[in-house]
This record gives C-alpha cells, sequence and structure tokens, in this order.
C-alpha cells in the first residue's frame, strides 16, 4: 500500500515563528534584480571595498606562510588592533577583553546563548533590527518591547518603568548609533541614563554598534561601552567599515566571560575564520584604516544628503523621515499606506525597492506598517535620484488610501 501523501516531506520545528517574515523576505529577493534600484538590503558600497589592499595583503600572507590558511586560533594580533580601534571610540580596553567572532550575528547569537535560558526575557525596542530578533527567537523569549521613535531611539523612561516595576530581562539590546532601521543615534543623557539602569537594576545592556564608526556629521558620541566596562557588552562589526563578505566582528566584554565565549563558539562553528582574521589585521597593522573610514564617512554623508534632497523633491506632502548621524539607513514613514502593499506595486511598476518597516516590528506587533528603510550605501548619488523619483510616483498613487491593519 503506498503511503498518503497527505502531510509528506521534512517537517521543520517552529515554522511559523521562524519564517514570520518569510513574505517580505520572498519580495525583497525580487529586489536583487539587476534591473531593480534597491534600498532594500544593508549592503555598503561595493566601489568603497578596498579590494587592492586586500589583495595586496591576502598576497602577502599567501607568500609569507600558509598558516593563515589552517585551522588555528583566533588572530591574536588582531585582537590587540582592535583594541587600538576601540581607543578612537573612546573605548579603553586591553586584548584580553576583545573576542574576535564571524561577524556581529555571531556575536549576537553567542551572547545570547551565554546571557538567554529557553523562555527567558529580553527587553529591546518595539521597532528592532530583524537579525537580532532572528538571533533569540531560537529561545521562545518572553520579548519585553519598550517604545522607540525615529530619530530619537529607545524610550529610556519607559526602559525604567518597566524595571522599577519589576522586570528583570536577561539582557537589554540597544543600538546606540546608526540604528537600524531608525537611523537614530542616542542623546548622550540616555547613554547616560541607560547605563545608570544597568548598573541600578544589574540588567547587562548588549550594545550593537556596527555602525559607530560611520559618523556622518563628526565623530559619533561615547559608545555605551565606554561609559561601563562592567555592564555594557559590546558588539562591533568590520562589515559595514571594511568588507561584509569576511564575515569577522568582535565583542569586548569583561575578561570573565571570555572562557565560557570560548566554548559557545567552538560548539557553534569549531574554529576561526582565519584567512579573513589575518587580512584584517594586515589592514589595520598598515595603518590604512583612518584614511578609508574618512573616505567612508565622506561618501555616505554624500548619499544620506542626495536621498534625503530626493525625498524633498519627489515624496508626495505628508511623508516624513529621518536625518540619520550616524550608518546608512534612512527612516520614511507615508501616514495611511501599507508599505507591504506599496512594495509589491514598487517592485512591478517601477523596479525600485525598499525594505518594509514591519520587517523590524516585535513579535506580535505591527509597528512600522506605514514606514519603509532606505539602505542609501549601495547606490551612488546619481542612481539615488532615479530611485527616490520612482518611488515618489508610485508612492503618490497609493498615498491617498488609508489601509489600516
Amino acid at each position: 500500500m503506498a503511503p498518503s501523501r497527505e502531510g509528506a516531506g521534512v517537517r521543520t520545528a517552529g515554522t511559523e515563528q521562524r519564517m514570520r517574515r518569510s513574505v517580505v523576505r520572498g519580495l525583497l529577493a525580487r529586489a536583487a534584480s539587476p534591473e531593480v534600484l534597491s534600498f532594500a538590503v544593508g549592503l555598503p558600497a561595493t566601489d568603497l571595498l578596498p579590494r587592492r589592499a586586500l589583495a595586496a595583503a591576502g598576497d602577502r600572507l599567501l607568500a609569507e606562510s600558509g598558516v593563515p590558511l589552517q585551522y588555528g586560533t583566533p588572530c591574536r594580533p588582531l585582537k590587540a588592533l582592535v583594541a587600538g580601534l576601540m581607543k578612537e571610540r573612546g573605548v579603553v580596553c586591553g586584548e584580553e577583553q576583545v573576542f574576535l567572532c564571524n561577524g556581529a550575528q555571531q556575536a549576537l547569537r553567542l551572547l545570547s546563548w551565554l546571557l538567554l535560558a529557553p523562555g527567558g526575557a529580553v527587553m529591546h525596542e518595539e521597532i528592532v533590527y530583524d537579525g537580532f530578533q532572528t538571533v533569540i527567537s531560537d529561545f521562545s523569549p518572553e520579548v519585553l518591547a519598550v517604545p522607540t521613535r525615529a530619530g530619537e531611539g529607545i524610550d529610556v523612561e519607559a526602559v525604567a518603568a518597566r524595571l522599577a516595576a519589576g522586570a528583570r530581562p536577561a539582557f537589554l539590546y540597544v543600538v546606540s548609533d546608526g540604528h537600524n532601521p531608525l537611523g537614530a543615534s542616542l542623546s548622550v543623557e540616555k547613554r547616560a541614563a541607560l547605563v545608570e539602569l544597568a548598573r541600578a537594576y544589574a540588567v547587562p545592556i548588549v550594545e550593537d554598534d556596527a555602525c559607530g564608526l560611520l559618523g556622518l556629521d563628526g565623530p559619533a558620541p561615547l559608545p555605551l561601552r565606554a561609559l561601563d566596562p562592567d555592564w555594557v557588552l559590546y558588539v562591533g562589526s568590520f562589515s559595514k567599515i571594511l568588507a561584509p563578505g569576511l564575515r569577522v566582528g568582535w565583542l569586548v566584554v569583561p575578561e570573565h566571560l571570555v572562557p565560557a565565549l570560548s566554548a559557545l563558539k567552538h560548539a557553534d562553528d569549531f574554529d576561526a575564520a582565519s584567512f579573513a582574521q589575518h587580512l584584517v589585521a594586515d589592514f589595520l597593522g598598515r595603518g590604512e584604516m583612518p584614511a578609508h573610514l574618512a573616505r567612508l564617512r565622506e561618501e555616505y554623508a554624500r548619499r544620506r544628503d542626495a536621498v534625503l534632497d530626493a525625498c524633498a523633491r519627489h515624496l508626495p506632502e505628508g511623508a516624513r523621515w529621518t536625518r540619520p548621524p550616524a550608518g546608512l539607513y534612512v527612516w520614511v514613514e507615508l501616514p495611511g499606506v501599507d508599505t507591504m502593499e506599496l512594495l509589491e506595486v514598487a517592485l512591478e511598476e517601477e523596479k525600485v525597492a525598499f525594505c518594509p518597516g514591519v520587517a523590524f516590528a516585535a513579535p506580535g506587533r505591527r509597528d512600522g506598517w506605514n514606514a519603509m528603510r532606505l539602505s542609501f550605501g549601495g547606490l551612488p548619488p546619481e542612481r539615488i535620484e532615479e530611485a527616490i523619483a520612482r518611488l515618489g510616483r508610485v508612492t503618490k498613487k497609493h498615498f491617498s488610501r488609508q489601509d489600516h491593519p
């Protein structure tokens, strides 16, 4: 007797939770077409990647030794160089507090394994980086979502109220500069207040600072980690400031946490990305990062301003957007417009893409349903103008609709 086909196939665990944004992912996959002008994905500028410098570094490494191609421990010279880079951010740390990871995403995953028990509580903003939500979804956590505002970031008073009422999350997740997706950077006052709350209630802060070195209007304020070395666990990445394909990130943590993180990382991927880490160490060791960062900041400020100018010219009256002081993201709000629906039409009619704001909403919420994130790193200014013009045309067709979820 032939087996029934009903329900046949490989079964998965937690499909609904893990794929809650599958519709968005499908739409964004369409945005990868060469004919689409895309603000959808947080790509740095390909033309600003230091390809020649990295190629020369690779040639030197391979000519000198085969060690970078072997299994190996984390690159110790890179730890010392990262500690020096952190000094530029105002963070004083030793190489023994630097823990190297395969990108910031692995850093977030390791910290979640370290701090969060299954079913435990995590506090973060109502609109938050979707990659972080993917990481913590494995733990089926209780999410303590607090309000946030475009241009301002997390509501510190709401955090204080939740903690005063007895909430004790495993940690609070914060993006202090160049918030993904809101584009916000926290005020100096908010930074100090968050650190005081962490100390007072013994709640660690996981600070995601992937864009902290990309201050577009001058240096970003001191990160939270500069204000407290004990309660702030810092996540950094070379993805936005050097090359995402290298998959090199780092943590700055109290030294006593490093052995546990090492054990967790060994279980996750067994080994260091040796070649990539040695490439980054060569680049930093030759003193090329300051000039490279200066070039990035100048060009990304130019692209940000091109987005803002084009939005003012082409988006309909009533649209609102942020002016990010750091990072690669502009948040646009379109009252009355369901941006998931708008994305479908924008791809079909105008071949332009963005990321709908609802993709960043906390579980069970619809925050950002009438907003979009524009990631401007991957488009040069002349293409930005054309892309916003296309977006303006399709938005005006839908702007009069009042589709509330």
